[in-house]
């Protein structure tokens, strides 16, 4: 099966790796942090870095021909445990019913002002 690459003006990019990857009904989108894709900074100094990170992965499933409602997985990197609260405040808002599966664990690169990365998978038929 062929894999199709997706990319979006909507979203961060890099030349290092694929924004989204579609693969027959898979759609893998790669850790995708809370960089405004407009001005290239990062979306404020707090943990509502997660909003902008979460709508640069809503850009990059809609390119693929994804939704929000096609995820069935999620990946969550924090700098800092301690903004576990305040990321599950936004995501709800995100996933309010139904969500998918999902995984949350310490970042281990120390990025300057990053506080978040957001992996996703996604299933549609």
């Amino acid at each position: 099966m062929p894999r199709q690459i997706i990319a979006t003006a909507n979203a961060p990019s890099s030349p290092l790796y694929s924004q989204g990857v579609k693969a027959g009904p898979h759609i893998l989108v790669s850790g995708i942090v809370g960089i405004n894709p407009s001005s290239g900074s990062l979306a404020g100094e707090t943990i509502h870095q997660t909003r902008q990170a979460l709508t640069n992965c809503q850009a990059i499933l809609q390119a693929g021909g994804a939704s929000l409602d096609d995820v069935i997985e999620v990946g969550i990197l924090l700098t800092n445990p301690a903004d576990f609260a305040g990321l599950n405040e936004e995501y709800a808002q995100w996933f309010a019913s139904e969500p998918p599966a999902r995984t949350v664990a310490k970042l281990g690169v120390e990025l300057p002002g990053l506080l978040v990365s957001i992996r996703m998978a996604a299933f549609i038929t």
